[in-house]
């Protein structure tokens, strides 16, 4: 720490309760009070090097040469900085530091301490103590903090902003180019922060040491003065990931629900304490509006904590709208487990707030959804669609989350069944390469809600498309007894129509294979790969229809034994009708794919189209 010596003679005075009293053996003319503290002074130091108290004891002199009496309750800096005041006027050794200089100029300059009133005067040293400190970091931090006890002083001596534009240069300059410590008091507390910022919330903002250094040093100040330094640093070039991470990592040690690693558990952090929730919340309003507005400088995960903070404060409708907005444009970027906010509402219908994801999830859409999107209606291959989902990542990555997000939610018995399928229709079709997972999600909707009639069952299984299910949740579904009858062979009959399309085409590949070798034009050598991933494949997709073979021989076998039971199904139609349509495809088993094409035209109910679906 910078410090300057003034003085030399040696400690005068002594103090007597709320009284300091000068030693030198001469009697005291001269009384000034500061506060509740009273000083028993000599006239001629004090005129020697104050313009102002030369004034002030001239107008209260008496003429009988008594002892005069002088009040100055509102000296910078208060009793404390006084009695540095009058030792340097009585030439006694003084230390000028970081921590007491800003006091002193701004009282030199209340007292009149000009170099008219001595050579070398306090108002001539302390600027010149001033300019050092503002060439070093630490110093500058701490003569910064010591601005708000004389705030109205400083600002009009211009040492606030002077302090400011110095730290602001050096933030957004190499400390270790021009050899700036970083204070020492931080060393510790930096390396422990760092390790619970950037690896225990996984923030976006895992910048280097070099580019967060300073981070722990403005968050000593108070509101109004970082918010001053961060504008400055910004203004001063600065990247918005590391004002962004700054932002953060004030409010982290303001907010203790910041330092929350989930919905439901905690972490403990350190925070400041007995920090009311009034306060909490003017200090996240504040600096929400301070985070930059651009994509991805702030992660979804603190934006999302931001948010449920705000919820749980009570910030105002602007704020926690601002963070919404904020979050639903980098939606994709979110994780699952930061999207569980909370229901705090009154109400506490849900486990947690579906109305907040849904006002997300239309920001997003806002931003990403095409204006038109053609949409193919025939069915398409499974290794097509998974190829092709990389045009659409964005939309396809917030298809997922919210598939995920989905399965969660649906195991809330109080979930309620419109508000379920709202959410999930809000992502278009072309968005989900695959419905698997929106298909688990009704799957685990079904096995909470038991009581759900076949009809809502129903309705609820239009929202996955059964061609796009895979192999695995084809076959989950062939056996799930939670879904509809009609659903389960509506799955059963496009896998094997696929796998029949599939088949199809490998064989025509074989046939062009053979063709070439024998007309000359296409000469493969015996192990070439092609040919062996060929035939492998031609294997695999045999062996994939035998098992859907087996499966509908099994729901024929079923439904024969329920003809002889004479059970009725409460499916929308009578048993007979149902069961003819199916013995019609069952029966023409060997007839050709347009055949049973045929058939199913003669009963849409048993195998609606996709827009019927």
């Amino acid at each position: 720490m910078a410090f300057m010596k003034q003085g030399s003679r040696s400690e005068p005075f002594r103090r007597e309760g709320q009284t300091w009293v000068c030693t030198t053996g001469l009697p005291s003319d001269v009384t000034i009070e500061v506060g509740e503290i009273s000083f028993l002074l000599h006239k001629f130091p004090l005129l020697s090097r104050s313009g102002q108290l030369k004034k002030l004891i001239a107008e209260s002199s008496n003429e009988d040469g008594s002892s005069c009496v002088l009040q100055l309750h509102d000296v910078p800096g208060g009793a404390k900085t006084f009695e540095d005041i009058t030792r340097f006027c009585y030439g006694v050794k003084i230390e000028i530091r970081s921590l007491n200089v800003v006091s002193l100029r701004c009282a030199a300059e209340y007292l009149q301490m000009t170099e008219d009133y001595g050579e070398g005067n306090l108002i001539a040293q302390t600027e010149t103590f001033l300019n050092e400190i503002f060439s070093n970091w630490p110093d500058s931090i701490k003569a910064l903090e010591t601005c708000e006890e004389v705030q109205p002083y400083a600002e009009d001596l211009h040492i606030v902003s002077r302090c400011i534009d110095s730290l602001a240069m050096k933030a957004c300059s190499d400390p270790n180019l021009f050899s700036w410590p970083v204070a020492a008091r931080n060393c510790k507390q930096n390396q422990a922060d760092d390790h619970a910022l950037w690896n225990g919330i996984s923030s976006d903002t895992r910048s280097s040491q070099s580019d967060h250094w300073w981070f722990y040093d403005v968050s000593l100040l108070s509101l109004p003065l970082y918010k001053r330094l961060i504008i400055a640093i910004e203004a001063k070039g600065m990247k918005s990931e590391a004002v962004a991470a700054s932002l953060i990592y004030y409010l982290r040690r303001f907010l203790p629900l910041m330092n929350r690693q989930s919905s439901f558990t905690d972490t403990g952090h350190a925070t400041i304490p007995n920090t009311s929730e009034a306060d909490q919340r003017a200090l996240l309003e504040e600096i929400v509006e301070l985070i930059p507005n651009k994509r991805g400088v702030t992660s979804s995960k603190n934006l999302l904590r931001l948010l449920r903070t705000a919820m749980i404060l009570s910030a105002s409708p602007s704020c926690r709208e601002n963070l919404e907005r904020r979050v639903g444009g980098q939606l994709d970027q979110a994780e699952l487990v930061d999207l569980l906010i909370p229901n705090m509402g009154y109400s506490m219908e849900t486990l947690y707030d579906i109305d907040c994801i849904q006002r997300i999830l239309d920001h997003f859409l806002s931003i990403y959804q095409p204006a038109s999107v053609a949409a193919s209606p025939c069915i398409i291959d499974q290794g097509a669609l998974i190829a092709g989902a990389d045009a659409l990542t964005p939309m396809t990555m917030v298809a997922n989350l919210l598939d995920g997000y989905l399965a969660e939610v649906a195991s809330d018995t109080n979930m309620n069944l419109t508000k379920f399928q709202t959410l999930a229709i809000a992502i278009p079709d072309y968005a989900r390469p695959l419905d698997d997972g929106i298909y688990h999600a009704i799957d685990v909707y079904l096995k909470i809600h038991s009581w759900l009639t076949d009809s809502e069952r129903e309705q609820l299984c239009r929202l996955m498309n059964c061609q796009k299910l895979s192999l695995e949740a084809s076959t989950h579904a062939a056996q799930n007894e939670r879904l509809p009858l009609r659903v389960i062979v509506q799955v059963l009959f496009f896998e094997q129509l696929r796998l029949r399309t599939s088949i199809s085409g490998w064989f025509f590949v074989s046939d062009n294979l053979e063709n070439g070798h024998h007309n000359g034009n296409v000469v493969l050598p015996n192990n070439d790969p092609f040919q062996r991933d060929t035939a492998e494949g031609n294997e695999n997709l045999r062996e994939r229809l035998l098992e859907l073979e087996k499966e509908c021989s099994s729901i024929r076998n079923e439904l024969q034994k329920l003809t002889k039971t004479k059970k009725i199904w409460n499916i929308g139609r009578t048993f007979t009708d149902w069961e003819r349509s199916k013995l019609k495809i069952a029966g023409h088993k060997q007839k050709s794919d347009f055949e049973v094409h045929a058939w199913m035209q003669e009963d849409r109910n048993v195998f609606p189209t996709d827009s019927e679906t």
